[in-house]
């Protein structure tokens, strides 16, 4: 048996139950919950390690679930949700959500979300991440040091380049929206800053795709924000 424990909160009866057949069927433990109010208390009672988290419930909307359960933990939320604008997705990311899953979507897809997140949190409970230094396949993070390194080879980034990579790999695995970036990384957020951190976040990954065979470290969600991806 897995020993990953997740919660599915989603009041659809029928996608409950491909939710909790799919998770059965590879080995998942689970719970579930059809409204915002069991959710947050299966949540509370029961910390699971990831959260499965449809938006549209009954008694109170999704995004207000993340909230209150960022109060007190930082437990993975993959959202599912029939709503597909990038600013229903902004929305959800910026509030806490560590991934978005539009409706419909496929049981391979949901598998393989789950398996990225859960190698977070291997990378997490395993320290592969320290305090100090931050390894990523070939890359490698001395925050202390304030240094970084592909393939041992130190890289000749400027201030805002450094700052980004910091951010991205301190987040490892999860999408970070534009708004969320920029205000971290220039304290607020305009148009102008969104434009700017296009600029520097393509030179960030010239950098770091030194030729057409280099491992790809940052992804770019269109109209949303990036991520940084663990890399095997």
């Amino acid at each position: 048996m897995n020993k990953t424990l997740i919660l599915v909160v989603e009041d659809d009866r029928s996608i409950q139950n491909l939710m909790v057949t799919t998770l059965k069927a590879h080995d998942y433990k689970y719970l579930t919950a059809a409204n915002g109010e069991t959710a947050i208390l299966e949540a509370s009672s029961h910390n699971p390690d990831i959260i499965l988290l449809d938006l549209g419930l009954p008694d109170m909307d999704g995004i207000d679930i993340i909230k209150k359960i960022r109060t007190w933990s930082d437990v993975p939320i993959i959202v599912i949700s029939a709503r597909s604008e990038d600013t229903d997705k902004i929305e959800a990311l910026d509030a806490g959500a560590d991934d978005y899953l539009t409706k419909p979507f496929s049981v391979e897809e949901l598998l393989a979300r789950l398996r990225v997140t859960e190698r977070r949190l291997a990378a997490m409970q395993g320290k592969q991440m320290t305090d100090s230094v931050f390894i990523n396949g070939k890359l490698r993070v001395d925050y202390s040091a304030g240094c970084a390194y592909l393939d041992d080879e130190e890289l000749h980034l400027t201030p805002i380049e450094y700052k980004l990579l910091c951010l991205l790999s301190r987040n490892v695995g999860k999408v970070l929206t534009h708004t969320f970036i920029t205000q971290q990384i220039w304290g607020h957020s305009w148009e102008n800053d969104i434009a700017s951190l296009r600029v520097f976040m393509a030179t960030l990954r010239k950098k770091l795709d030194k030729n057409a065979d280099s491992v790809q470290y940052i992804q770019t969600h269109i109209g949303v924000g990036y991520r940084m991806l663990k890399v095997e």
